[in-house]
């Protein structure tokens, strides 16, 4: 499965980026936070709505690949989120906060 080099051997440079881009692509992914069925989740703007109740500001909203709801924004502090929820009962999976 190499590409041959001109002496006839396996060229590993030209296989070493794809397979380190290959290897590094589920650390991308972000987490799996329910498998229940779409209709028992919250609604989207009712979600926002408690979000933005518990004082932080939303510049993103998203619903991800992993059956979460997703925001990009701000806290009170005004320190930039990325927070993760489930959308079944609301509770936070992953939260990171830049300082």
């Amino acid at each position: 499965m190499g590409l041959p080099n001109r002496n006839g051997g396996l060229n590993v440079r030209k296989l070493l980026l794809p397979m380190t881009l290959l290897l590094a692509m589920p650390a991308f992914a972000g987490p799996t936070c329910t498998d229940a069925a779409h209709d028992s989740w919250i609604p989207a703007d009712e979600m926002q709505r408690r979000i933005e109740g518990e004082g932080y500001r939303i510049k993103k909203f998203k619903e991800t690949d992993g059956n979460c709801y997703e925001i990009y924004g701000y806290d009170v502090e005004n320190h930039r989120v990325e927070i993760y929820y489930n959308p079944v009962d609301a509770t936070v999976v992953k939260k990171e906060v830049d300082d």
